[in-house]
């Protein structure tokens, strides 16, 4: 063997022993059972098959080359629902009023107040504002706030319901006023249909005044709610 002839076979095994530590190190990268080019890319065959290393074994599968072999991701369950969950809350929001009123919040339905999609307070429901109402105030005068909010069911305009419980919270308030409780201790609000006690989901039919099931079953929605809003303390 000449010279050269050596000196080419010396050149041409550092060149390959180069090209397989390269390869080794990019497969350390990604996985040591596949042959890689100069650039980090599986080599393949005119197949898009990839070359596999003598010592390949399906542990070095990657999803490139053996996708099958490889070991899919397993969705974890969804975790089981406490049986101690909390309830749903009522859809009527708690009082605003103080920790120990010194009466209890009074829900008066607008059948005994007024007359059918009337905001004059009728007598028996003027009866009722007297005992439950009236006589309380004029009892504990460190009652300084009385929260009068109207409330509609969902049957009409959302204007039209705004509009009706507004009128006759400040209904209430004028008969309260009229029997001797200052107009400062009193404040009204209106809440339409926006915080209904029943739902009455179940009744068919159309969402009209003709349908007398779906009146009848929303009937705890029309009302007038009188809670403490202010109230001095005992300290005072």
């Amino acid at each position: 063997m000449t010279m050269l002839s050596r000196v080419t076979g010396v050149i041409a095994g550092l060149a390959f022993v180069g090209v397989t530590s390269f390869a080794f190190a990019q497969a350390g990268e990604r996985s040591a059972g596949y042959w890689y080019d100069n650039a980090g890319n599986v080599w393949k065959n005119s197949y898009k098959e990839c070359w596999r290393a003598g010592y390949w074994t399906p542990s070095m599968a990657i999803a490139e080359c053996d996708p099958d072999l490889v070991k899919k991701e397993e969705k974890k369950p969804a975790p089981a629902a406490k049986q101690d969950t909390v309830p749903a809350q009522p859809l009527v929001p708690p009082p605003t009023g103080p920790a120990k009123p010194a009466f209890a919040k009074v829900t008066i339905q607008a059948e005994t107040l007024f007359d059918f999609d009337k905001a004059v307070v009728r007598p028996d429901g003027k009866e009722v504002l007297d005992r439950e109402v009236v006589a309380k105030m004029k009892q504990y005068p460190q009652v300084e706030v009385l929260l009068i909010t109207g409330h509609a069911d969902r049957i009409g305009s959302d204007k039209y319901n705004m509009k009706l419980s507004e009128r006759r919270a400040q209904a209430v308030k004028d008969y309260l006023i009229s029997q001797g409780i200052e107009a400062s201790r009193l404040e009204t609000a209106a809440k339409g249909e926006s915080e209904p006690v029943v739902s009455c989901k179940e009744i068919k039919g159309p969402e009209n005044r003709r349908n007398k099931k779906l009146v009848e079953c929303l009937q705890p929605n029309r009302r007038v709610v009188v809670e403490i809003k202010v109230q001095k303390s005992s300290a005072d």
